[in-house]
């Protein structure tokens, strides 16, 4: 989906990302969601999740034990384009990922 916002005039339109425009109308923070895989082993997932949030890697380990308990938690609460950076991280060895507001 697009959503194009009229800022002064006709000319000036621009075109935005639908959730950054929600955060902003909101200000509510977005939530990153990590789902648990049959894939990674604990250190992969581990490892990505201190690069991703700049955590303690006892903090990383805990948040790893909830994702292949649950299924899936939540690792990083903020803003979306903060949002979009750790999903980013977590997703360059294929972590499943979701953003949700």
């Amino acid at each position: 989906m697009k959503i194009y916002l009229q800022a002064e005039s006709i000319e000036s339109i621009e075109l935005l990302n639908p959730e950054i425009i929600e955060e902003a109308i909101t200000g509510k923070p977005a939530h990153v969601i990590l789902f648990n895989d049959e894939i990674h082993t604990f250190d992969e997932v581990i490892n990505q999740i201190i690069k991703a949030i700049k955590c303690s890697h006892q903090k990383a380990e805990s948040l790893t034990f909830e994702v292949h308990n649950n299924g899936k938690t939540c690792v990083y609460i903020g803003g979306m384009s903060k949002c979009l950076k750790v999903t980013a991280v977590l997703e360059e060895i294929q972590l499943m990922t979701e953003i949700q507001m």
